[in-house]
């Protein structure tokens, strides 16, 4: 079953919920959010690049980086408030109308 962003925010409240520590400070989950994001460049680099992984290097997968960035993400929007979803029909409405007509479309006729 796949999960709304909706249930995904949730999820993770009560996840953090539990601690009483909480969420991080915006500036803390701003950096945390680049750290992972340079984690993901290095595996891109590393499957698709020019730079293989030393023997010592720990297994990581591409999708677990996109997993942590997730994760972060949906952690910083919890902790001001965002609802993702929301955010996610905003930037497509800015996409589908100020960039309507910036790219080169695809011919979707069957005829």
């Amino acid at each position: 079953m796949d999960k709304s962003l909706a249930e995904m925010q949730r999820e993770v409240d009560r996840y953090i919920s539990q601690f009483e520590e909480g969420y991080f400070s915006p500036l803390s989950m701003l950096a945390r959010m680049s750290e992972e994001v340079g984690e993901l460049a290095r595996e891109v680099n590393h499957q698709f690049g020019e730079k293989p992984k030393k023997d010592s290097e720990d297994e990581n997968s591409i999708e677990l980086e996109l997993g942590d960035i997730l994760f972060i993400t949906l952690c910083f929007a919890n902790s001001l408030n965002i609802d993702l979803s929301k955010a996610h029909d905003a930037v497509m409405h800015k996409f589908s109308t100020r960039d309507a007509n910036r790219w080169t479309k695809k011919n979707t006729d069957q005829a």
